[in-house]
């Protein structure tokens, strides 16, 4: 049994995002999808990746175009190219192909995903990810594609090749493929209409005869939910980390909870961190003056855009600590500004400050707080005018790689008090670079931060009692490195030395979900 597990398979990952590509990563799945082929080659697999070209990707130097599929969709059929991309010579085993059509790319060349607000929510995506997974499974029934002995999807985006395969009698034959489902974010959950709307279910696919228990939403009875079908039609499903698969039974279970306690008792779910890559040699650390030098130069390029007041501001200050010693504490932050990842530090206390400007308190003048990030509007607003009226306070409105690798290699502490987080990358990124992090105990923050080992965390049942907790810990936090010495140090050390590698995640996926 051993050897036939271990046994080279045919893999087909389908998902939204590919990191491999330039432009082609919007958050963590684009990483994923970057690193998992490579990994899972490197153990002797066959592994083809398939995304959506976004009028885009066909365009890269040594694109081929392989094949044009005639895909029912609506009431007609599409035209739909199947392209090659060239291989990656340092990564032989891994095959990148995109699936080009004008709809694939509603909202313009290269554009990953679509904002339709909140009157119809995911309704451009939705349609966009249907003709996509249509396609697929049009090039898995007429051969196109070669026979995969695992098809691997990845989120709500996808959901639909196995619901094609059960309900569609055109792919029957996919229904004998063996399907493995990743939850990157359950809280996304591509939620349609199931008739009397374009982007709905019913005028996706007219003929389908679908089983409303399988795809219907469990709170909205004239939904469609595809992040439901994907778990309830799939051989396997798989969490990014082992704490957020047992959360999501729960109280985390964002409607599906019932579902996902079914699977776990079908013995169907699984809980598998993501990793992380550790290039040779490791980081080097990034001094002060040079972290602010680069701070300053992305800042300069930056104020050609629409943020050039925001971006002002932020050069002035950064020159005023430019003159200035280095600050007892530099505490860094890196992401997406969304409710999940920052809505505690927005929260209010007693006093009716948010929970920011008291840590910002405790900070004190020779301390400071460098944010970089983008996001929601009004989030935006909140940093910009907390860090407008505050001198400890940097806000970097943007997003920059090259800047972000110099605040994980040169803060003291990394602050992420993502109110959920299934896995998280930014935390790992600041350990590889020797950054402690001081994280909300939840998710896969919970599975790689050790409080007190390497790193420090909170927790809390409420999200009042989580605001104490956060800055009472952060008190502690600052105490122990005001100490210095051998504790600071060590602590430092353990998340330098901690390991979250893509090996051992394959490993896991091949003894877990490929079985």
């Amino acid at each position: 049994m051993a050897g036939k597990q271990n046994s080279p398979l045919k893999l087909l990952l389908l998902a939204a995002e590919n990191g491999a590509l330039p432009g082609g990563k919007v958050g963590g799945m684009g990483d994923v999808i970057r690193d998992i082929p490579r990994a899972l080659a490197a153990l002797g697999h066959d592994v083809s990746v398939l995304v959506p070209g976004y009028q885009h990707f066909s365009h890269l130097p040594g694109a081929t175009l392989e094949t044009v599929l005639e895909v029912a969709f609506r009431n007609g059929s599409e035209r739909v190219e199947l392209w090659s991309l060239p291989a990656d010579p340092a990564h032989p085993g891994v095959r990148c192909q995109v699936l080009e059509h004008p709809l694939l790319a509603p909202c313009g060349p290269g554009q990953i995903y679509c904002d339709d607000g909140p009157g119809r929510p995911f309704a451009t995506d939705a349609s966009k990810f249907a003709l996509f997974c249509a396609a697929v499974a049009t090039a898995l029934r007429d051969g196109v594609l070669p026979w995969p002995d695992r098809v691997h999807l990845h989120d709500w985006h996808t959901a639909l090749v196995p619901v094609l395969a059960r309900f569609e009698p055109e792919f029957a034959a996919l229904d004998e493929l063996n399907f493995v489902y990743t939850i990157h974010n359950l809280a996304l959950q591509g939620i349609r209409p199931l008739r009397d709307d374009d982007s709905a279910l019913e005028a996706w696919f007219p003929r389908m005869r679908y089983d409303y228990a399988f795809v219907g939403d469990p709170r909205y009875p004239d939904c469609f939910n595809p992040m439901r079908a994907g778990i309830r039609l799939c051989h396997k499903v798989h969490a990014v980390s082992p704490t957020y698969a047992r959360e999501i039974q729960g109280d985390a279970g964002e409607g599906l909870a019932e579902d996902l306690q079914q699977a776990q008792r079908e013995g169907r779910l699984e809980g598998i961190l993501n990793g992380c890559e550790y290039p040779q040699p490791g980081s080097a650390p990034v001094g002060f003056d040079a972290l602010l030098a680069a701070t300053r130069a992305e800042l300069k390029r930056w104020q050609q855009g629409a943020a050039a007041d925001c971006v002002a501001q932020a050069v002035l200050k950064v020159d005023r600590w430019r003159r200035r010693k280095r600050p007892s504490t530099l505490v860094t932050s890196v992401g997406r500004l969304t409710d999940q990842k920052v809505r505690l530090l927005r929260l209010p206390c007693p006093d009716g400050r948010s929970v920011l400007e008291h840590l910002l308190d405790r900070l004190g003048h020779r301390g400071l707080f460098l944010m970089l990030g983008s996001g929601a509007p009004e989030l935006e607003a909140f940093f910009a005018a907390v860090s407008a009226r505050t001198d400890n306070f940097v806000f970097l409105r943007g997003f920059s790689e090259p800047l972000s690798e110099k605040l994980y290699a040169g803060g003291d502490l990394f602050l992420m008090p993502s109110s959920f987080e299934p896995c998280g990358i930014s935390q790992m990124l600041a350990m590889r670079a020797g950054q402690p992090c001081l994280v909300h105990a939840v998710g896969g923050l919970a599975d790689t931060v050790r409080d007190g080992v390497n790193g420090f965390a909170f927790s809390g049942v409420d999200e009042a009692d989580q605001a104490r907790h956060l800055l009472q810990r952060f008190d502690q936090v600052l105490a122990l490195r005001a100490a210095g010495g051998a504790n600071w140090d060590r602590v430092c050390e353990a998340a330098a030395a901690a390991r979250f590698k893509w090996t051992d995640v394959a490993r896991a996926y091949q003894a877990l979900l490929y079985q």
